[in-house]
């Protein structure tokens, strides 16, 4: 049986942060599925179409990672693909409780869903889709936090 991971989010937009996240758990899974997660409550910059073209540019090259979306709870997704395990970063203390809450959940809602925590590398720890979509709506550079791939001006 494969070993899927998948790595949730809103990627609104990816940054580097995320994708080197991913890059790094490449050796450990046989796959890693990055997938947004779609709430109608929250409100976003980018469309879930925009964010998923980008997504897939981002990681064309690679043949392990595939690129989907969901509503509804990640550990049910993960169910649904027959993922066993969640791919999180934790860049501070404040992701590690606020995640470590959200895994103990997981797991009992996944029936024993597995979270893997990597830990930020340190040029990527200060990175956040919230603080470079502060950035763009203020008229910024956010390309130094963005992948090649994504243009946005």
């Amino acid at each position: 049986m494969p070993k899927i991971a998948v790595f949730p989010g809103s990627f609104d937009p990816i940054t580097v942060g995320h994708v080197d996240l991913v890059n790094r758990a490449l050796p450990l899974f046989d796959k890693v599925m990055v997938a947004v997660g779609v709430n109608s409550q929250k409100q976003t910059l980018y469309s879930l179409d925009q964010r998923l073209e980008w997504i897939n540019a981002v990681f064309a090259h690679e043949k392990k990672v595939e690129v989907s979306f969901f509503e509804g709870l990640t550990a049910h997704y993960c169910t649904k693909i027959g993922a066993k395990y969640l791919l999180r970063g934790l860049r501070n203390a404040s992701d590690f409780d606020y995640e470590k809450t959200i895994s103990q959940l997981n797991a009992i809602v996944g029936d024993g869903l597995e979270t893997m925590f990597l830990i930020s590398q340190p040029a990527y720890s200060h990175i956040s889709s919230t603080i470079v979509r502060e950035i763009i709506k203020g008229g910024g550079d956010a390309s130094p936090f963005l992948p090649p791939q994504i243009r946005i001006g």
